[in-house]
């Protein structure tokens, strides 16, 4: 795996990442993004929550001149879903650049879009059909545009919009670079590359398949601001030998280190900051069981092969599939059992279903623990210990003073008091973390309903059949210098 770090990209977009909490590089962005820098056409095939946004966005974004507010960059997507989620995912990697994007979708006012359009955005993203419409009236000006991408063009050429995808890109400069993705590659895409693009370059990414049926998934619905108590209500119901605590960033990590320190379990943390002889000494400690719970980064726990994981806790779901079972890996190994357990916002629910698409798994609900049963379970252990006590030691010499402890208090009084003194009663100390944005990506789910609504709202956007391109759309490079054709 690859360190952004690594790719050559700017400070502003590096300090845009690290607060979206990406350290490391997925496959498809660790290839497009030198390509993508240096100018060069990319055709990249990929299913959807690779990363896909990233690697086409960051190049586009390092071109933008800012003090230039004409659109440089343009996205084209299939639906408005897409092109929703694309713009805002583009707008938080240009936080710190002053980079503006817009999506542009059929369904939503015209007058509405053409307000924001005189605002002067630098990147559009755009469904292909109120794409046209916004060419046509002249509302989008696409003469400066160096960077156009075709998203999920697949996607455009099953709902009938090959066409416009030609005719959109006959529109835009001839020196222009262009990226295109596509999760399969049928013959009229190959045509597009063929006629369209400059020698492009091929990037070809699958995501992996989940193949470890020895450990098994959960998933815990929880506001973010709940999600520490929770954690440490489970960790003390669920009592694990030795257990794999992922976080998004560095300062996570540090944070919950602290935090569960404080409640009074044996945790310590390792990420990228950290020197490697500390490190190595973390880990040793971790290995050997003098802690209980490592809390990491995906950078940092790469490669980690210790035995007798019992328990991975994903406290910040990972950014793509691949990471997730990346990090469940690390459990469940020579034959043994593992659980994985994720704790899921309710924005980031459409990601898991992404999650458990690519994965081909499913993960299980799980209640959230109360503090009382927290309590209840380190009872248990206690109880447990006890037990074993009783089977496997010789007792004896304690037999008097029990007999004399029976005869002041009863039996039931005695023991609670026992468990009382032997159980690890937890701190209620207060911990606070810092927010983290929930992880926001494509939707999943493009079944025939999505596609019949996409189709609507365009027919709604552009005046094209259901299902279809007009022919009006299909001639609008011998018609464009007619600003009044297609107007409604």
């Amino acid at each position: 795996m690859t360190n952004f770090s690594e790719l050559g990209i700017s400070e502003s977009i590096m300090k845009a990442l690290e607060k979206m909490g990406f350290e490391e590089a997925t496959p498809i962005q660790a290839q497009t993004i030198p390509l993508g820098i240096t100018g060069k056409d990319v055709i990249g095939q990929a299913q959807t929550g690779t990363g896909k946004t990233a690697a086409f966005g960051i190049p586009m974004i390092e071109k933008i001149d800012p003090g230039l507010r004409k659109i440089q960059g343009l996205v084209v997507a299939p639906t408005r879903e897409l092109a929703i989620q694309v713009s805002e995912e583009l707008h938080k990697l240009a936080k710190f650049k002053g980079v503006r994007t817009l999506p542009v979708y059929g369904g939503q006012h015209m007058e509405r879009q053409i307000r924001a359009l005189k605002d002067r955005p630098h990147i559009v993203v755009a469904t292909p059909g109120r794409l046209l419409d916004h060419l046509r009236r002249r509302t989008i000006r696409v003469g400066d545009v160096h960077t156009a991408v075709l998203d999920e063009a697949d996607e455009m050429l099953n709902m009938g919009f090959i066409d416009d995808i030609r005719d959109i890109l006959k529109a835009i400069p001839e020196d222009r670079q262009t990226l295109l993705f596509s999760a399969t590659m049928p013959k009229e895409i190959r045509n597009i590359a063929a006629t369209l693009m400059k020698e492009p370059a091929e990037v070809k990414v699958k995501a992996k398949e989940m193949t470890v049926s020895n450990i098994d998934q959960f998933f815990v619905e929880v506001h973010e601001k709940q999600k520490f108590d929770t954690l440490t209500n489970l960790l003390d119901v669920h009592v694990p030998e030795l257990a794999i605590i992922f976080g998004r960033t560095k300062k996570r990590v540090d944070e919950l280190t602290d935090g569960l320190q404080a409640r009074g379990f044996r945790a310590e943390g390792i990420h990228g900051d950290l020197t490697q002889g500390k490190r190595t000494s973390v880990l040793n400690k971790f290995k050997f069981g003098r802690i209980e719970i490592l809390v990491a980064t995906d950078v940092a726990a790469r490669g980690l092969d210790i035995s007798g994981v019992t328990h991975v806790y994903n406290f910040d779901i990972p950014q793509d599939p691949e990471s997730y079972v990346h990090r469940i890996g690390r459990t469940g190994r020579a034959g043994k059992t593992g659980e994985a357990v994720s704790f899921i916002t309710p924005r980031e629910l459409p990601h898991l279903n992404l999650i458990e698409k690519v994965t081909k798994s499913k993960m299980k609900r799980m209640t959230p623990p109360s503090y009382d049963e927290a309590k209840r379970g380190q009872q248990q252990v206690t109880v447990q210990k006890l037990t074993s006590t009783i089977k496997n030691k010789d007792l004896k010499d304690y037999r008097e003073t029990a007999t004399e402890l029976l005869d002041e208090y009863d039996s039931v009084t005695i023991v609670s008091a026992a468990l009382k003194l032997l159980t690890k009663e937890r701190r209620q100390t207060p911990v606070t973390l810092s927010s983290v944005q929930p992880v926001s990506v494509k939707q999943a789910n493009k079944g025939k309903n999505s596609n019949k609504k996409f189709r609507n709202d365009n027919k709604r956007g552009y005046g094209g059949r259901k299902g279809k391109p007009s022919g009006r759309n299909r001639k609008f490079q011998n018609k464009r210098s007619n600003t009044k054709q297609g107007r409604r």
